[in-house]
C-alpha cells in the first residue's frame, strides 16, 4: 500500500510534468508513457504470478514486493534526470516491471492472511485505504510540486517508497510456508508431525 500511496503523489500531475519539463513533451507522450507502463506490467504479472504459485512459502512473495518497490523508486528518481520522451518510456517500463512484481507478491500474501468469511470486507478495506491514501497523496503532491517543484516531489515520493521497501524486511521472519506448515518437497507434500502433548 505504501508504494501505491507514494505513487499517488505523482500520478495526478505526471502529464503536467511531461509537458512542462520534457523536450517534445505533449499529451501524446503522456499517453505513450501510460501505454508503456500498462503493457509492461500486464505482460510480466502473469509469469511472475505463476512463478510465485509454483514456489511454496511467502519469502519469495515478500522479496518480489521489496524488489518491485525499489524498481518503482528507481523510476521516480529517474524522472529527475529525464529530458527526452525515450527517458520517460524507459522509466515507465521499469516502473511497470516493478509493479508487475509487487502486485502478485502482495496479493498472494494478503489473500493467504484474510480472515475466513471476511474476504470481501478485508479486500474492500484494503482498497479503501489505498484510495484514501492515494487521494490525500495526490492533493499533497500538487501542493509540493506547486510550491517546491517537481524534483522535490520526486525525491520525497522516492524516499517514501524506498523506506516502505526496507520496512517490509522487518516482517521477513513472520513469513511462513504455505498451508500452515505444509511444504512441497520434490513435488510431494510433506506435513510436519504434530507436536507431542
Amino acid at each position: 500500500m505504501a508504494l501505491l500511496t507514494g505513487l499517488g503523489f505523482i500520478v495526478p500531475i505526471f502529464a503536467i510534468f511531461l509537458t512542462e519539463n520534457i523536450k517534445g513533451g505533449s499529451i501524446k507522450v503522456a499517453g505513450f508513457a501510460a501505454a508503456v507502463y500498462w503493457i509492461v506490467q500486464s505482460l510480466v504479472m502473469i509469469p511472475f504470478g505463476r512463478y510465485l504459485d509454483k514456489h511454496p512459502g511467502e519469502k519469495d512473495d515478500l522479496w518480489f514486493i521489496v524488489i518491485g518497490n525499489i524498481l518503482g523508486a528507481v523510476a521516480i528518481f529517474g524522472y529527475i534526470f529525464s529530458r527526452l520522451p525515450w527517458h520517460i518510456y524507459l522509466l515507465q517500463g521499469i516502473y511497470g516491471l516493478g509493479m508487475g512484481m509487487n502486485i502478485p507478491g502482495y496479493t498472494a500474501i494478503f489473500t493467504r492472511h484474510i480472515d475466513k468469511n471476511k474476504e470481501a470486507f478485508e479486500w474492500g478495506l484494503r482498497s479503501s485505504f489505498v484510495g484514501i491514501g492515494s487521494g490525500i497523496a495526490g492533493a499533497l503532491g500538487g501542493i509540493i510540486a506547486y510550491n517546491f517543484g517537481f524534483n522535490a516531489l520526486f525525491i520525497g515520493a522516492g524516499v517514501f517508497i524506498i523506506l516502505s521497501a526496507f520496512l517490509l524486511l522487518l516482517i521477513a521472519k513472520e513469513m511462513k510456508p504455505r498451508d500452515g506448515g505444509v511444504v512441497i518437497v520434490k513435488n510431494k507434500m510433506f506435513q510436519p508431525p504434530a507436536p507431542k502433548l
